[in-house]
């Protein structure tokens, strides 16, 4: 294909305008900020998310929609899920029907407890009905844009949309799974990140291997328990966009939510954590949303609403710990 127009310039836009560079005649990277979009064409290098990794010369940075947007054959989207639908609402008038549509941002919105993919339906469905696909899977983008081996799914209802965006983006180091079930992709990938949070208080109270394998195995069940009453399969819950992406981010050094966690554990208050960050931690905005669509749904998701606890509430982590471990004893 020849044009690709990635929407979200952070580490993770930045890092998938690397890796799928070889594959486009043109990648045009949207950053909000008019100046970031200068350095990345001056230095070649985005210095702010993703320093020391040479950008190709075929990456263009604009801070303009519409000039990301002309031409594109495949919109791919890694907005923070908060943005999502301004950031569409602003790409309306320069959409059209010919377009493919990739979220690759992981998150659920607030208030309206939507999924990405039904967010852009959603904000385009009044001018057309788009195709849209979803990207997820176990990555941190640092190593992505490295080039080191990785596997992602792509999930679409559209059979033909996920063949599509399977054949134009994988590569000798992207290894790209098709799946129709977007339902188990997007939760899978939302949910995760809660439960990395609470990996990360683990590992800040200085709790060993026990703890957090019990920790990542509940989560996945009440991951699991949530999709599934949602309309996913619960094969996609056990693979790269559900099992996968919560190992890695539990367990990995360069997990942001995890990076949360253990600041939390040390005492510090979430909005100096917040203030300190320059990218986005993504559990600590879904986890209001995991929790009322259990609610919702009446769903026991225990470690989440501890969660929520400590990330809303001020709940001490010790304490949030002990009420998960004297619930009523129950069956696996």
């Amino acid at each position: 294909m020849n044009a690709l127009a990635v929407v979200g310039a952070g580490s993770w836009g930045t890092a998938l305008a690397k890796t799928l560079a070889p594959r486009f005649d043109r990648v045009m990277l949207w950053a909000r900020d008019v100046e970031l979009a200068k350095c990345i064409n001056s230095h070649r290098e985005n210095g702010r998310y993703l320093p020391g990794l040479r950008l190709p010369a075929n990456i263009f940075a604009t801070s303009e929609l519409g000039a990301v947007l002309d031409g594109a054959e495949i919109v791919l989207s890694v907005t923070p899920a908060r943005h999502t639908r301004g950031v569409y609402q602003q790409m309306r008038p320069h959409l059209i029907s010919g377009m493919c549509f990739v979220s690759a941002t992981k998150g659920i919105e607030n208030g309206t407890l939507l999924r990405m993919s039904e967010v852009i339906s959603e904000v385009i469905s009044p001018a057309f009905q788009p195709r849209v696909a979803v990207l997820s899977g176990p990555t941190f983008a640092k190593e992505v844009a490295a080039g080191e081996p990785t596997a992602l799914v792509i999930a679409s209802e559209d059979p033909a949309l996920a063949s599509t965006i399977q054949s134009a983006f994988a590569h000798s180091t992207f290894r790209l799974y098709t799946s129709s079930d977007v339902r188990g992709v997007e939760y899978g990938a939302a949910l995760k990140n809660v439960i990395a949070i609470g990996a990360g208080m683990c590992q800040g109270l200085g709790l060993g291997g026990n703890s957090v394998a019990a920790l990542v195995t509940r989560g996945l069940a009440e991951i699991t328990r949530l999709a599934v009453a949602l309309g996913a399969s619960p094969r996609t819950l056990s693979g790269l966009a559900g099992l996968g992406d919560l190992v890695l981010t539990c367990t990995g050094e360069l997990s942001r939510n995890r990076a949360v966690g253990i600041e939390l554990a040390s005492g510090k208050p979430l909005q100096k954590i917040l203030s300190e960050m320059n990218q986005v931690a993504e559990g600590i905005y879904t986890c209001r949303a995991a929790r009322d669509l259990a609610r919702r749904f009446d769903i026991q998701m225990p470690i989440t609403e501890q969660m929520f606890e400590i990330l809303h509430n001020e709940q001490p982590v010790r304490a949030a710990i002990q009420q998960l471990m004297e619930r009523p004893l129950t069956s696996e």
